[in-house]
């Protein structure tokens, strides 16, 4: 697919999912949140994709967020919708069974930080800026990021970033935990690639099932994520793939992983 807002390509196991207005910072508006669900649902079912990269056209931005053009006439009903909107395409992507890695090539500003934060795994160029300035334009996040960022990096500075408005550069983010690793911009890609395909390598129904734990456990107490988790331990014992892990493992041999 290649149209005038996403840029959608497959290479090695790899999809990659590319936000393409770089002369507008790769803002997004209600048609690229259409596309970018049409995106992950092919990504979805396409058997040769088993991770998937989001990142934004250029090296200025990754997402500078909504399209301003977007904002006027909002009221509180047309409001509440937009942000269900987004909510939604977060949360698919939060939830979405395959792994999703960010490679933030620029500045992700407000809702570019909230899709960041709904992918599994955030790569990020030395130069990156990230923060939620909702509250400059007399908003607040609305598409996830009042509940995803307490939850990654604590109540104090979950509000401290979202009452202030104010960027954090890409030491500061790695250094509360809101990225995963901090890279040269000329390595983004590169790097991003080469985790991808380190993932990608193994086998696809424990990706799935790891994913699953991981984010349905985060709201429950503990004995009840160790009772999921062993649920889905349970689920990977019986599938071909673990059969043939064990099997390769004993042989000395590399697995070939089916996805059952």
């Amino acid at each position: 697919m290649d149209d005038k807002s996403l840029l959608v390509k497959k290479a090695d196991r790899i999809g990659w999912v590319v936000i393409n207005r770089p002369e507008r910072l790769n803002t997004i508006n209600r048609a690229t949140l259409a596309e970018l669900r049409d995106a992950f649902r092919d990504m979805d079912r396409d058997p040769e994709v088993g991770v998937v990269i989001v990142t934004g056209a250029g090296d200025k931005a990754f997402m500078a967020g909504v399209d301003i053009n977007e904002f006027p006439g909002l009221d509180a009903q047309t409001g509440m919708a937009y942000a269900a909107e987004g909510q939604a395409l977060s949360l698919a992507i939060e939830s979405f069974r395959k792994p999703v890695i960010a490679a933030l090539n620029g500045a992700a500003v407000g809702a570019g930080t909230e899709l960041a934060l709904a992918c599994h795994i955030r790569i990020a160029a030395g130069h990156v800026r990230m923060g939620l300035p909702e509250v400059k334009l007399g908003l607040i996040p609305g598409f996830g990021g009042t509940q995803r960022l307490a939850r990654l990096v604590g109540r104090g500075r979950a509000l401290e970033l979202i009452l202030s408005g104010r960027m954090i550069d890409a030491a500061e983010a790695l250094s509360w935990g809101l990225i995963n690793r901090v890279v040269a911009a000329a390595d983004l890609e590169a790097a991003s690639a080469g985790l991808a395909r380190e993932i990608a390598a193994n086998a696809p129904r424990s990706l799935e099932y790891a994913i699953q734990a991981v984010v349905g456990g985060l709201d429950r107490s503990l004995p009840e994520g160790l009772a999921l988790e062993a649920e889905y331990f349970g689920r990977v014992c019986s599938t071909e793939d673990h059969r043939e892990g064990a099997r390769a493992f004993l042989e000395k041999r590399r697995p070939n992983f089916i996805g059952r």
